[in-house]
């Protein structure tokens, strides 16, 4: 191990006190080692080591331990349990599922050369999968509530292969892999939103499968510490590969893990040494820099590098030749070594020196091709598996060496194309047949026939005795709980927002009073879920650290600074508030957990993550869409929203595009109300929607920080105009008049969203006070839920079937003049529903980059603030020639709407 600044060892590099002066008092305190080893234990000599290291440093002596072990299996032949399975039945049900994964994406690339798909990934998996079905995963039954499997998205062929001789899966759905469409398709990786009753997780985007599995496994402590579910005995796997650990995501949680000492947790990383192009660390290994890692976040590594055929050497290599032959070997040469046959690894690697070809003088060159590595035995993995499972106090990393591509032969094992090979010649694959031993014809072989041994054959009876033995069969999703949740009546926890009365407030502080009011419920409150990144205080929620407490399985085991104030920090096993610190991507994870709680543990929960909306879609969005496809259920809550609501704090903190975001996700409904009430209405919709009807949609509301007067509103159920619905259904539906009555005087529509909806108002009494015109006041809660009720009128016309027209066109019918609409975001927004406004339609909206200032001049400067909206109505009017374009200068001199200043998307 060498210093990467000056090309030295490290302990060199301490200088000349590291140079051993006196060897026979170095070999006496190594004997001195052993004969503790030999007669107490591994145990009792670590703790020797731990206790010198902490003399050593109070000593003030640096320790100069090298970060990783040898390059070596971390258990020991001797300290291996027996192997309680049938080695030769496992290997002939791997090996159909081996056959029937290559078979189905070959088949499918055969047909349609387009599809893509991965042979090579679950190549190198299927033993690490395989032995973890055959006696580890437990599914969720009536005395277990069942493991979570997180399963490394490019072996999904695999997974479907399992399923299919499982009798869960048909010829037919493995005939359609990637062919969704038309037919029972499968799609390319785990995606619960595809497939329902299969995955549970989505972990087709790397990096996000690592961090999820780590809140999942927190927040089963979580429910288990606040006494709503008894979660012992249950494990979350995570099967990953070691190229993905580059994804900052993949690391990003770690030290969480170790530091609530989350022992139901194993990672299972895959190190096939490739990533999809070629070496993850041609120049290094990457098995001693994720040892490094992980150990150093203070997890529990095991290693396994070799399989059993090694033993043998290892116990013949009195010298060490072997561990420094690997020590001197980078993972691109491993790679070279994977991609050849045993006469090449003879002369390359045994050849190195003597020492390493007397070790291998008795071995043929088969024998040596036939060296498997540790993730290619099952014996050695589940020696792995089951010291995981016995291990406590820390979660477990098993760093498993394989082959991308094993058992693929010249046609693809370990060489940099291996990832994208999709399709194999028929002597290829009569190799890859006879090289696992299958019982398949040439024609069997050139026709890519599935393999499914016979229903009362001692594989299949062996395959379901394992499973019937582990609770059932998996990956299994719940679609839905047992029993929903018990939303209580709006008025017990929302009355004050009802009845405002003109009482200032932000609508950020508006719904954390509500949810104080929700929290307070007492069949409710329990499964109530507030999570925050950090900035708690900032958004009002610090009365909820004493009334409800922060999680933490510790407890509190200081004195908070602020502990005689009303509103301390208060830290508590029990505590319900999930606080993440300063972790956008930690804080998500932690939404999805109990967002998913009713799928993954039939336990209904209902979470509020509130955040910076600057910093949601548009720093974690691909985890918004990991939850959108693992059908979350739960309410973002966008805070300080919009670019000119937070005065000071300039572009960083300006979000102007969340809500264009939030339009895309299928399942995501997203809200951008002004008033207290608007917020209740729509919180307690999706309480409705999500916990007592089920529905796998997730709410995004924007909320403000600008205190302004907020009125009461009018009847919910009561109509009003013409067209049928209520209050509380227009509120739903996306706008509403704030002023019915007007529609007959009123000669221009101003529609406001948001933070900008109090400018629009002050507008439309501009222009009845300045200019003597009538303008009708709306109040838009949800530009995408217009468009999407529009877009689905346009199609059902458009196909022939009845329909109503658009809402917005319904709401807007009998109305005159232009229609304005002015909103905290860039213009796209309110753009959505241009093709469904009659008449002529202008937008105003928050283009370009941010900046610190005061509102008032913030919106000045991106022309959304009260005299742009009038101007905007005015040159409406001009256009329509209602009123003469000198009305419209006149409005420019009076306003200083001159044109001269640059437009804000410029530099």
């Amino acid at each position: 191990m060498t210093d990467l600044a000056n090309g030295v060892s490290p302990i060199l590099a301490l200088g000349p006190a590291a140079a051993d002066y006196d060897p026979d008092e170095t070999a006496e305190w190594l004997a001195a080692l052993e004969g503790v080893i030999a007669h107490a234990g591994q145990g009792r000599a670590q703790y020797l080591l731990r206790r010198l290291a902490e003399h050593a440093s109070a000593q003030g002596i640096a320790s100069a331990r090298v970060s990783t072990t040898p390059y070596a299996n971390t258990i020991a032949p001797e300290a291996q349990p027996p192997y309680p399975g049938d080695l030769q039945i496992e290997a002939r049900l791997a090996a159909a599922m081996r056959w029937n994964a290559l078979a189905m994406v070959v088949r499918a690339n055969r047909a349609y050369g387009e599809l893509g798909g991965h042979i090579a990934s679950y190549a190198s998996a299927a033993d690490l999968f395989e032995v973890g079905f055959h006696h580890f995963f437990r599914a969720a039954g009536d005395r277990h509530g069942g493991d979570l499997v997180y399963f490394q998205p490019h072996s999904a062929p695999g997974v479907y292969a399992r399923a299919y001789l499982e009798g869960f899966l048909q010829e037919s759905h493995l005939e359609h892999y990637r062919r969704e469409i038309a037919g029972p398709g499968l799609c390319s990786y785990p995606h619960p939103w595809l497939m329902p009753d299969f995955w549970q997780f989505p972990t087709g985007s790397m990096g996000i499968g690592p961090i999820n599995a780590i809140y999942q496994a927190r927040f089963m402590r979580y429910l288990q510490n606040r006494g709503l579910l008894r979660t012992e005995g249950r494990t979350v796997w995570g099967f990953f590969g070691d190229g993905e650990m580059d994804e900052p995501e993949s690391i990003g949680a770690l030290s969480l893990a170790a530091r609530e000492q989350l022992d139901n947790l194993v990672f299972v990383v895959n190190c096939n040494l490739q990533r999809l192009d070629g070496p993850v660390r041609g120049n290094g290994r990457i098995i001693d820099e994720l040892e490094a890692l992980f150990a150093g976040a203070g997890w529990n590594v095991i290693k396994v590098l070799w399989g059993s055929d090694w033993d043998p050497l290892f116990a013949r290599d009195r010298t060490g030749a072997l561990l420094r032959a690997f020590a001197q070997t980078v993972d691109g040469q491993f790679q070279t070594f994977s991609a050849n046959d045993g006469a090449y690894n003879r002369k390359h690697f045994f050849g190195q020196n003597p020492e390493l070809a007397a070790l291998v003088a008795d071995l043929s060159d088969e024998d040596i091709e036939r060296l498997r590595r540790g993730g290619h035995d099952v014996r050695k993995l589940h020696a792995a598996y089951a010291s995981a499972m016995r291990h406590r106090g820390q979660p477990t990393v098993i760093l498993a060496k394989t082959m991308k591509g094993f058992g693929m032969g010249a046609a693809g094992q370990g060489r940099m194309t291996t990832h994208q090979q999709k399709k194999l010649d028929t002597e290829d694959l009569k190799a890859f047949r006879d090289r696992f031993g299958l019982p398949l014809s040439d024609d069997d072989v050139a026709q890519l026939r599935f393999y499914k041994p016979a229903e009362d054959s001692p594989e299949m009876r062996y395959l379901h005795e394992r499973r019937a033995a582990l609770g059932g069969y998996l990956p299994r999703r719940r679609s839905a709980a047992t029993r929903g949740l018990t939303i209580p009546a709006l008025p017990s926890w929302g009355q004050f927002a009802l009845d405002a009365n003109g009482r200032e407030m932000s609508t950020t502080m508006a719904f954390v009073r509500m949810l104080g009011g929700l929290l307070k419920d007492a069949a409710l409150g329990p499964r109530v879920v507030p999570v925050v990144a950090d900035e708690a205080r900032t958004f009002g929620m610090a009365n909820l650290f004493r009334q409800v407490g922060i999680y933490s399985p510790q407890g509190q085991r200081y004195e908070p600074e602020d502990l005689g104030s009303m509103l301390y920090y208060r830290e508590s096993t029990g505590g319900q508030i999930l606080e993440e610190g300063i972790s956008e991507a930690g804080a998500i994870s932690s939404w999805i957990a109990a967002a998913t709680a009713y799928s993954v543990h039939d336990l209904p929960m209902l979470p509020f993550y509130i955040y910076y909306s600057m910093f949601g879609f548009q720093r974690i969005g691909d985890l918004i869409w990991a939850a959108a496809d693992q059908r979350a259920r739960g309410f973002l809550i966008g805070a300080t929203s919009g670019k000119t609501t937070l005065g000071g704090e300039g572009l960083q903190h300006q979000d102007g595009t969340s809500h264009l975001a939030a339009s895309a996700i299928p399942n995501c409904r997203a809200w951008d109300p002004a008033f207290a009430y608007e917020v209740a209405v729509i919180v307690e919709h999706g309480m409705r929607e999500m916990g007592e009807q089920q529905r796998d949609v997730f709410y995004y509301v924007t909320v403000t920080n600008e205190n302004y007067a907020q009125p009461s509103i009018p009847s919910l159920d009561d109509g009003a105009g013409n067209d049928g619905f209520t209050l509380r259904e227009r509120i739903l539906k996306g706008m509403y008049s704030l002023a019915p009555g007007s529609r007959e005087r009123a000669a221009v529509q101003v529609l406001g969203a948001g933070a900008i909806l109090p400018e629009v108002i002050a507008a439309a009494a501009m222009l009845r006070d300045d200019w003597g015109i009538e303008a009708q006041v709306w109040s838009v809660t949800s530009f995408t839920e217009l468009q999407r009720d529009a877009i689905a009128c346009e199609r059902a016309s458009r196909l022939g079937e009845p329909t109503a027209e658009p809402y917005v066109a319904t709401a807007l019918r009998g109305s005159r003049g232009p229609v304005i609409a002015a909103t905290d975001y860039v213009r796209a927004l309110p753009e959505l529903i241009r093709a469904y406004v009659p008449g002529r339609y202008v937008t105003l909206g928050t283009d370009g980059f941010g900046r610190s200032d005061t509102r008032e001049a913030l919106r000045a400067f991106f022309e959304v603030d009260r005299a742009s909206v009038v101007l905007a109505a005015l040159k409406a009017l001009a256009d329509e020639g209602q009123i003469g374009a000198d009305v419209v200068r006149a409005a420019r001199e009076r306003y200083g709407k001159d044109g001269k200043k640059r437009a804000s998307w410029q530099a």
